[in-house]
């Protein structure tokens, strides 16, 4: 890639709008690596009730084989609720004329079928809302969801966001992902047969991983035949098992010059029709490295970086 396309560019390029994701997180919702159907305690890196027993103020959860949700009614108020609040705080600083709704924390497809089909109905509802992103795990989505999603895709955006993380086993069996890299490709597979747009999510700096493993998780992303890419370096934040390993000396977080070097070999290596949705992430609640704190610092040494490696921004 020699001019960078990023997944705003997209949108405008297919829609001709101003389009904004607006982010959701539904109460009750987990992860099969949290609820202990394939691990506890979550990847290393996540912050999770495990740690916290307020992090999640619902005590019941679900999972693909919940017989009833008594959380519905709750859900779909949560979801109502963060929308237009969301949108409200957008109308004054974006001016968007659509939206994408971003189901975003925790396993998105992880809850009995009809409670997902009413929760991506109704968002469907809201005004100037275009279609839906929806974040998960190639673990945690039953086919007929995937049947379900291609259906709506012939009226809306649908997107599917895959937490890949690592082509590499080792490191998945590492950070307790609770899946390997064959789960991945078969599920993605499946998924792109459908004919759905499908965004990968990738981590630079993951315990003992060199470049050359991070490069080759790029690589093998791309060969799966996705449509977007999400970039993150892994940071520590309180509440996960990773801030335990730091603080015993046992992880030292990638360098902002590392992170860096890396993105800027990984965006080289994309294919022209492969969009960017998020070159970087940061947070608050941060016990390190520091220089994930600022994003806009972030995004200017980045931006800076890819211009000196001719990548047209």
């Amino acid at each position: 890639m020699d001019k960078l396309y990023t997944f705003g560019k997209y949108l405008r390029n297919k829609f001709n709008k101003n389009i904004k994701k607006v982010p959701i997180s539904i109460p009750g919702f987990t992860c099969p690596n949290i609820d202990g159907t394939v691990a506890r305690g979550g990847c290393v890196f996540c912050e999770n009730e495990s740690f916290s027993p307020n992090f999640q103020k619902e005590k019941l959860t679900l999972n693909l084989n919940s017989k009833e949700n008594p959380l519905l009614k709750k859900q779909l108020k949560a979801l109502k609720k963060q929308f237009f609040d969301t949108v409200k705080i957008y109308n004054n600083i974006y001016k968007p004329e659509s939206y994408l709704v971003y189901f975003q924390s925790f396993t998105n497809t992880y809850a009995p079928f009809e409670t997902l089909k009413k929760l991506y109905d109704t968002a469907l509802t809201f005004p100037d809302v275009i279609g839906l992103s929806i974040g998960t795990r190639t673990d945690s989505i039953e086919d007929k969801t995937l049947k379900y999603l291609k259906d709506l895709s012939k009226d809306y955006e649908i997107w599917i966001e895959y937490g890949i993380q690592t082509s590499n086993d080792k490191t998945l069996k590492r950070i307790n992902r609770g899946h390997d890299f064959k789960n991945v490709k078969e599920t993605i597979k499946k998924t792109k047969d459908l004919g759905l747009n499908v965004c990968g999510h990738l981590i630079f700096g993951l315990p003992e991983e060199t470049q050359e493993d991070m490069l080759k998780s790029v690589e093998d992303t791309i060969d799966l035949g996705i449509d977007s890419i999400k970039f993150h370096p892994l940071y520590v934040t309180d509440n996960t098992l990773l801030a335990i390993e730091y603080k015993k000396g046992n992880f030292i977080p990638i360098s902002e010059e590392d992170y860096i070097d890396t993105l800027v070999k990984a965006i080289k290596m994309l294919p022209s029709n492969i969009s960017i949705q998020r070159m970087t992430a940061g947070t608050k609640n941060l016990l390190s490295p520091d220089w994930c704190r600022d994003k806009a610092t972030q995004m200017s040494h980045i931006h800076k970086a890819l211009k000196e490696a001719g990548i047209e921004l």
